[in-house]
């Protein structure tokens, strides 16, 4: 349990410090498809090197969907959240210092932290339920392409190319969170409005995550009533 714990730790803070940090160092100059690339990338290689050990869900929401959908216990669960929190709380403190010490300019002006209600972004209502269906569709996929029906050895491009998509439709609208972690992380350094307005990026991609499964359920009802275990058949991406 401990080596899959800091498995998660260590995962979520590099998808915070590389992948947040694309944004933070280049969102201005490089444009919304350099950071969508970056996220999927990211999380595609880590797919591969920690998904055997941990499962690579470094995100609330994925780790809520498995619990539900029954592919891992609680107690693990509640453990892997946590972890990934202290990771991403440690990204958002090394980008943090990077702006503040090291004399990287912040081109999001907030540390890559999520928002609504800016010029061009939706309010809060259409920001959850952008949240909450991108989250839908991202960690969907992954439930499908992580059970025992699935062709082996691929998931990881699929998740990767897939959380690249949802920010290419996210980005110019919120920022694109679909994981409570990564908006926790920066939103804790860059306070202010970040701060006030995080408990949408909390809420909305766990709400994302419930919806997956239902929709899991509907397309792979037989791997739902086989309480299909999601710590074995996710290392299958690796």
């Amino acid at each position: 349990m401990a080596r899959k714990l800091i498995t998660e730790c260590i995962g979520t803070f590099l998808l915070v410090f590389l992948a947040v940090g694309a944004a933070v160092s280049g969102l201005v100059s490089n444009g919304g498809l350099a950071v969508a690339l970056a996220f999927g990338i990211v999380l595609m290689g880590l797919a591969y090197a920690i998904g055997p050990t941990s499962g690579c869900h470094v995100n609330p929401a994925v780790t809520l969907a498995f619990w539900v959908s029954r592919r891992q216990d609680g107690a693990e669960a509640i453990g892997y959240i946590i972890a990934q929190c202290i990771g991403a709380i440690i990204g958002g403190a090394v980008l943090f210092f990077l702006v503040e010490v090291g004399g990287v300019v912040d081109e999001t002006e907030a540390l890559g932290s999520n928002g609504f209600g800016g010029v061009g972004q939706p309010n809060a209502l259409g920001a959850f339920v952008v949240e909450a269906l991108l989250t839908a569709a991202f960690v969907g996929v992954i439930l499908l392409v992580t059970d025992h029906d699935a062709a082996p050895g691929f998931a990881g491009l699929a998740i990767g190319g897939t959380l690249a998509a949802v920010h290419l439709v996210g980005i110019p609208l919120t920022g694109t969170s679909v994981n409570p972690a990564r908006s926790l992380g920066p939103a804790l350094f860059a306070g202010g409005e970040s701060l006030t307005q995080l408990w949408l990026f909390l809420v909305a991609p766990l709400v994302g995550g419930l919806i997956a499964v239902a929709f899991w359920a509907v397309t792979r009802p037989s791997a739902l009533a086989s309480g299909d275990e999601g710590e074995e058949t996710y290392s299958r991406q690796a």
